[in-house]
């Protein structure tokens, strides 16, 4: 048995014997630098740095930075196939959704605010669009968003 694979060994099979004479014929048409060591980059001057942030009335603050996020919700809320209405007056559209320290909260037009158990802050941040301000107060804020 060992006999037999040690001659296979020594003996190339014509597949390889036209494998290596036709590597040999397409040496020459190799173009240059193919193969080769590769070539040594250029030294040249140092660029100069780039700031390549945003300036900063373009950035925006990180979750972190934040107290919490709001957004409108004009249509009605259906959570578990029940219809959402505020505790205290009844209402069941145009809400403001609050999202802040891991905990969602529904705020009527009235001001009413009611926590909301069956949402979470994954949901809210699926539904909620960008920012488009960032508020220094809780007040502000109500404000831009016309409550």
């Amino acid at each position: 048995m060992f006999h037999r694979i040690r001659r296979r060994a020594a003996e190339p099979s014509e597949a390889q014997r036209r494998f290596f004479e036709l590597s040999a014929r397409l040496q020459d048409q190799v173009p240059p630098g193919i193969g080769g060591p590769p070539a040594e980059p250029e030294r040249s001057e140092p660029a100069t740095a780039v700031d390549d942030f945003l300036p900063p009335e373009l950035r925006v603050p990180s979750h972190d930075q934040l107290d919490g996020r709001m957004m409108p919700w004009s249509q009605p809320l259906v959570l578990d196939g029940e219809l959402v209405t505020c505790t205290e007056c009844g209402a069941y559209r145009d809400w403001l959704i609050l999202s802040t320290h891991g905990e969602i909260w529904l705020r009527c037009r009235a001001g009413h605010q009611q926590q909301e158990t069956r949402l979470d802050t994954a949901w809210y941040n699926r539904s909620a669009g960008p920012a488009d301000a960032t508020h220094a107060t809780f007040e502000d804020c109500l404000r831009h968003l016309g409550h």
